[in-house]
């Protein structure tokens, strides 16, 4: 899959400085990091410099890892994370600013689960999902479904999305060998849209093509969709904050940026790309 790349504005943008969290073009802001949210940023961008014609914005994906190495690395000005931050990195970020990063909740979303769309089940456990991916459970009819091997697709090392998988569903177990580990989360629905005895995840804004299955907390939880009102009041078990990360408080046209990121245009956007919006 190709890396998410949008440049925005005739602007000529000049590399940032090796060490220097902000960009050497007067005017420019720099995107980097969770392939989870880089639609969402590049819509973001877009709509915000149709008002702000006199700033630059750059976006790309590469994955939550990726962002924040470039963080810390100061060619990035603002880092997308659809996980939080580890304390290691932390350090190595305080190790430079002298200071922790700056964490803004900018977006919800439901990690979700997809299957093809001919999969006759429509809800699973956490506990089965963990005995998925852990490679514990092998075909579907363990699980209810037909006589098909289960073919799991999972997300790159250095994606948010793949951490946040491997803390809350398989309770930092490892992955099976058996996971094949895609580069972004498109890959990973269309992968999922081909295969018919296919199961994935990632974040619900790509559900298109496949079957969203409920997800249910235990095996007597009922099974609980991916939408607004579930990922605000946490009864979905897979409900999860997306985060800007800075080197400092924001300013100047990153403060312009974030602000609108914030406001009831940005939030109005969110909700119309399928992520849900900050209450």
């Amino acid at each position: 899959m190709r890396r998410h790349f949008l440049k925005l504005a005739l602007l000529t943008v000049v590399p940032a400085l090796a060490g220097h969290a902000r960009s050497a073009a007067a005017g420019t802001v720099t995107v980097k990091g969770s392939d989870t949210m880089v639609i969402l940023g590049q819509r973001w961008a877009e709509e915000f410099i149709k008002k702000h014609k006199e700033t630059s914005v750059q976006v790309t994906g590469g994955g939550s890892g990726t962002g924040i190495s470039a963080l810390i690395n100061g060619t990035t000005d603002v880092c997308e994370a659809s996980r939080t931050m580890k304390e290691a990195e932390k350090e190595q970020l305080k190790a430079k600013t002298n200071a922790p990063p700056v964490e803004i909740v900018v977006a919800k979303d439901g990690l979700s689960v997809y299957v093809h769309e001919s999969n006759p089940l429509t809800e699973l456990s956490m506990e089965q999902l963990k005995a998925i991916f852990t490679g514990k459970v092998q075909s579907w009819k363990e699980l209810g479904g037909p006589d098909a091997k289960i073919i799991p697709y999972s997300r790159e090392n250095s994606s948010g999305t793949y951490v946040f998988f491997k803390e809350h569903v398989l309770a930092n177990a490892d992955y099976t060998p058996r996971a094949q580990a895609m580069p972004g989360t498109a890959a990973v629905v269309n992968a999922v849209a081909k295969d018919k005895g296919a199961i994935g995840y990632g974040g619900a804004a790509y559900a298109k093509g496949i079957k969203v299955l409920k997800v249910k907390k235990d095996a007597q939880a009922p099974g609980v969709a991916p939408n607004e009102a579930t990922v605000h009041d946490g009864s979905y078990p897979l409900s999860r904050p997306l985060f800007f990360y800075l080197r400092e408080q924001p300013k100047n046209e990153i403060k312009t940026f974030v602000d609108y990121v914030l406001s009831k245009d940005g939030q109005g956007l969110a909700s119309q790309l399928g992520y849900f919006p900050v209450k």
